[in-house]
């Protein structure tokens, strides 16, 4: 519990500190006192943001230290901003502070979105040491210090402080300026970052950040927001792809730009020469695919070449597919250590071929901060089994923490309906209709909006044919392909039309992003969201039980049972609301997963659903 002498000592704005909060913020504060890493399982509602924020703060501001608070979502950036703003007032606390994104997502170049990050860096670095970038020459003078319309931006921008990165992008725009060099400016006295994971995972990257902010990692405290992320966007950022398609286009590419003497031809008839021996997907060798290669030339001569002729073209249109290539073919030369190399093929009007060197290990990237930052602290409300994380990320000494909903018990219908399954071999019209049926029961008995989460699109709309030829309500779907604009307006519809359904993928925008407090009555997780029983699946499952003996658990059950209460927590969200959350498959009930569930969710099992639904909301 937190001490009196703490609680006077850290920058908590708020007038009430809930218990369960409390404990969080004793919690942190020895964390980062002891220099020790914490992951923390801290459900919705306990007010996270904060918990971590005013011990982590008040700390750092008294040993000259930098927070980075890494977060995926801009909406959390706000809160955290916003959350800052609120200590300043509350304490007459000056700190700088800056909030970043992306660099390429900050850019006010034309067209630069559809660059690849890594030749979006080197375009920029080329457009600011050839003197050819507006922005940055209006920003940075050649002597590295700031211009004077950069001194009255920034003073500006001071009367708001602590500044949303969309502040800084407008008030550049406004003066043309570059958003990503004025947000940095004040990096060398910041004591709070707010960023993307990127930007401490991603060595390159961090490196230059730090060493722009004239900071060291061992002067960092690293916040991880919604943590449970965090493997699988470290494995993705490791992870090397190419294709038949890529480099059909980088031929192409290669002709328009007269570089028809590099030799994607040799590439591409390894490629074809290496599919030959597989059906549809299989794992290859790193030498059988630099075999191929070099019965036409030296692999490291193709490499270059390719790479020399893909920073020309990039240089003159933003982004090469010759470029893309020679990269892969650099990195295709990794370990194989906590990797996998894996090819797939697929028929349509023509055979496709892809080619992936697949991180299997997140603490291959998670190494280096972890190892000397001065605290890592990592919060999600879905990090159980926190041994989980603490195995894939590499931890070899860190504290556990699980911490109960602040929310009351009775407010929560938790219940497992074990009549229909999603499992593949069962996928039929009649097992659809089935789903469908009980879905639109649920759908048609509740008192309020509800939302639906699929394992994948398809199943999705398979269920919908029957559903909602079943259901009386309004239904809004998910579209597989839409607009953050489009996103935005369809739940504003859903939110504005009471008694409606939602129907959404597990793993859409959707699934883990929306907050509606007092809007949902009720969420359906219809069947399990495992990954496909794909090469890499069986790849992590083997790797997993190789170094931890938990093949299964680590690389198949529990991911997905992440997803499941993800996509749950979409339903509670303040202490004032009461709704039923439903997961619609047999599998639920078998222990293997049932035990999966948090401890404090008191599963309930019942096939006469109807009965316990109206049941909870009568009470």
């Amino acid at each position: 519990m937190l001490t009196e002498e703490l609680q006077k000592e850290i920058y908590f704005p708020y007038s009430k500190i809930r218990d369960v909060q409390s404990n969080m913020i004793s919690d942190v504060y020895s964390a980062v006192r002891e220099r020790k890493h914490i992951i923390m399982h801290a459900p919705t509602g306990i007010g996270k943001t904060i918990a971590v924020l005013a011990p982590a703060l008040s700390f750092a501001m008294k040993h000259e230290l930098t927070i980075f608070f890494l977060t995926s979502r801009q909406t959390q950036h706000k809160i955290v901003i916003d959350t800052l703003k609120q200590i300043r007032q509350k304490f007459n606390l000056y700190f700088e502070t800056v909030d970043v994104i992306g660099k390429k997502w900050m850019c006010l170049q034309n067209s630069v979105e559809a660059m690849q990050s890594g030749s979006f860096h080197e375009y920029c670095r080329k457009l600011r040491d050839e003197k050819n970038c507006e922005f940055y020459m209006n920003t940075i003078k050649e002597t590295g210090a700031a211009t004077v319309e950069v001194k009255l931006a920034l003073e500006e921008l001071k009367v708001a402080s602590p500044c949303h990165v969309q502040e800084y992008v407008i008030k550049a725009k406004e003066k043309r300026l570059c958003p990503y060099e004025l947000a940095l400016l004040n990096s060398p006295k910041a004591k709070v970052v707010v960023a993307d994971y990127y930007y401490m995972f991603n060595d390159s990257i961090r490196n230059g950040f730090l060493m722009k902010m004239r900071k060291k990692l061992e002067q960092c405290i690293v916040v991880v927001d919604e943590a449970h992320n965090l493997p699988n966007r470290l494995r993705e950022l490791m992870t090397h792809k190419t294709s038949s398609v890529a480099i059909e286009i980088a031929k192409k590419e290669a002709a328009r730009f007269g570089f028809e003497t590099v030799n994607l031809e040799f590439v591409e008839a390894a490629l074809f020469e290496l599919a030959k021996e597989i059906e549809e997907e299989d794992v290859v060798s790193r030498n059988s695919f630099v075999d191929l290669i070099e019965k036409y030339k030296k692999y490291d001569e193709v490499v270059a070449e390719l790479i020399f002729a893909g920073e020309n073209i990039r240089d003159k249109q933003k982004i090469s597919y010759l470029l893309n290539v020679g990269k892969f073919l650099e990195a295709w030369l990794g370990p194989d250590k906590g990797f996998g190399r894996i090819l797939s093929k697929a028929i349509d009007r023509k055979m496709k071929i892809s080619l992936v060197y697949r991180c299997l290990d997140p603490s291959i990237a998670a190494k280096e901060v972890i190892d000397n930052s001065y605290s890592t602290l990592l919060m999600s409300g879905t990090l159980t089994p926190t041994s989980m994380y603490r195995d894939l990320l590499g931890y070899t000494h860190v504290v556990e923490r699980e911490y109960n909903s602040p929310f009351p018990k009775k407010n929560r219908l938790n219940l497992i309906i074990p009549k229909t399954t999603t499992r593949f071999t069962e996928r039929t019209h009649r097992q659809f209709g089935e789903i469908a049926k009980v879905c639109s029961d649920i759908a048609n008995c509740v008192n309020g909006n509800c939302a639906m989460f699929f394992p994948s699109y398809d199943l999705m709309l398979n269920i919908h044919e029957h559903f909602r030829k079943m259901c009386s309500r309004t239904v809004f779907m998910e579209k597989q392909v839409s607009k953050k604009e489009e996103k935005e307006m369809q739940l504003a519809s859903f939110v504005k039309n009471p008694e409606s359904v939602l129907m959404a993928t597990s793993t859409g925008s959707f699934g883990e992003g929306i907050d509606l407090p007092g809007i949902l009555k009720a969420v359906i997780i219809v069947g399990l969201p495992l990954n496909k029983p794909d090469v890499e699946a069986r790849l992590l499952i083997q790797y997993y039980g190789d170094k931890y003996s938990k093949g299964m658990e680590y690389g198949y059950i529990l991911p997905a049972i992440t997803k499941c209460v993800q996509n749950a927590g979409r339903c509670i969200r303040s202490e004032t609301d009461k709704g039923a959350i439903i997961f619609l498959d047999e599998r639920y009930a078998s222990p293997v997963y049932h035990e999966c569930f948090p401890e404090e969710w008191d599963m309930e099992v019942s096939l006469d659903y109807l009965r316990e639904l109206k049941g909870f909301f009568g009470r």
